[in-house]
């Protein structure tokens, strides 16, 4: 079992390169399900979701191929994925238990081959997530769903058809899977309350170049006209903006100065008004954002988690953890998932003053956090550690830093670049 040591108390300083996007990567690559064509993406993150997703889709009978050097990371790497042939329609458990995101596969599988027989999927432990929603709305496109000893097992005997479908609640991943099985179901299709979120976009610009027709990108409301084939295209992945803002939190708990590169300030959403308000300066650099403390302290800042463009509930551990060393009190309320603050015991081992209530967190800033082992619980809480390790005094030790890989790339090597005391070590 690997460990993440840190020895804290050193402003980071420099440049972090930001890899694409993984909640944008995983659907893109999910689409190539869709085309009988090439799909060549570039600008993919080495994490382990992505080799994950990349099992699951060779299995349905996806061939893929990695060309060009590993120059800097994932820069200069193109991933090609082509299902000419589709020899498989089941995702089974072993490979779905993984990663939530695998359930994406089912509306490509069933608008492109009909029939798809899919496990209930898994993830990080951060509460029920239901796939009601994608299921509700497939078989408003005609399909026929059962459940059968924990397995989606879902077909389109009549072949799907466009209709309106009005979301109950705006999630992400349904908006995904219903936007791909509609770009080949026949008619018209209305997404209504659908995701807004950037990776949202992404997906939707892509299906766009290879041949699909889609409405309404950025809105509430995706208008969807079928057609029969999709062909091949050439793609870059959009930066990742949770992995920006988790390094801009990075340098405003640290009293750093880093220069983050490879996205811009104008999708960072409401993430980037909260850390203004808590006392944080961002700036659109040429090719990034500098990101810097505005005065001594961190400010106490209330928030709560929301839909894009609101706070997004992928960084609320991470601006939990600049919340206690904030001068003042806050409040941070996930309105997303009811079981995300596993976090929050390993951040009071660490000194931190927080109470929760409910869907609440009431956190009393301290002006210095201790150095302590601590284990993370899923990917988002071990990042928010890692940071609350980078200002302690003293030694942290993280461990289950598997939950960390899903997510971030070369994460130790990055910070210390930036004048980190971070090293991964055996237990």
């Amino acid at each position: 079992m690997e460990q993440i040591r840190i020895r804290g108390g050193n402003p980071l300083k420099g440049v972090i390169p930001i890899g694409g996007a993984k909640n944008a990567a995983l659907p893109l690559m999910v689409a190539a399900l869709l085309s009988e064509e090439p799909l060549s993406l570039s600008n993919l993150p080495h994490v382990v979701d992505i080799a994950t997703l990349a099992n699951l889709l060779r299995q349905h009978g996806v061939a893929l191929t990695m060309d060009g050097q590993a120059e800097n990371g994932h820069i200069g790497r193109t991933l090609s994925l082509c299902a000419k042939t589709i020899t498989s329609t089941t995702a089974p458990y072993d490979l779905v238990r993984k990663m939530r995101a695998s359930v994406l596969v089912l509306g490509p599988l069933l608008a492109r081959a009909g029939e798809a027989r899919v496990s209930m999927p898994g993830g990080c432990a951060i509460g029920n997530r239901p796939v009601d929603l994608h299921l509700t709305a497939l078989e408003q496109l005609g399909a026929e769903i059962v459940l059968e000893d924990g397995y989606i097992v879902a077909t389109a005997p009549r072949g799907l058809k466009g209709c309106e479908i009005q979301f109950p609640m705006v999630s992400v991943g349904a908006t995904e899977n219903l936007l791909m099985a509609a770009c080949l179901a026949e008619g018209d299709t209305v997404l209504a309350n659908a995701a807004r979120e950037p990776e949202v976009g992404d997906l939707a610009h892509c299906l766009i170049r290879m041949g699909a027709r889609i409405e309404g990108i950025g809105s509430d409301t995706l208008r969807i006209t079928g057609v029969p084939r999709l062909g091949g295209a050439a793609y870059t992945v959009i930066g990742d903006r949770i992995e920006a803002g988790t390094y801009a939190i990075a340098a405003a708990i640290t009293d750093g100065d880093l220069l983050i590169e490879g996205v811009d300030l104008d999708i960072m959403g409401a993430m980037a008004q909260t850390l203004t308000e808590a006392g944080v300066t961002l700036a659109a650099e040429a090719g990034g954002i500098r990101v810097r403390r505005a005065g001594e302290r961190i400010r106490g800042v209330d928030v709560m988690t929301q839909p894009y463009p609101g706070f997004p509930t992928d960084l609320q551990a991470q601006f939990m953890a600049l919340m206690t060393i904030a001068e003042g009190a806050s409040m941070v309320t996930e309105s997303i998932f009811e079981n995300r603050f596993m976090h929050v015991p390993e951040l009071t081992r660490m000194g931190a003053e927080i109470n929760v209530h409910g869907a609440s967190a009431m956190i009393r800033g301290v002006g210095q956090l201790i150095g302590a082992p601590v284990m993370a619980t899923d990917l988002r809480a071990s990042v928010s550690l890692v940071l609350a390790g980078l200002a302690a005094e003293g030694v942290t030790m993280v461990s289950r830093v598997y939950h960390l890989d899903r997510g971030y790339e070369r994460i130790e090597e990055k910070l210390v670049r930036c004048g980190a005391d971070i090293e991964r070590c055996k237990a």
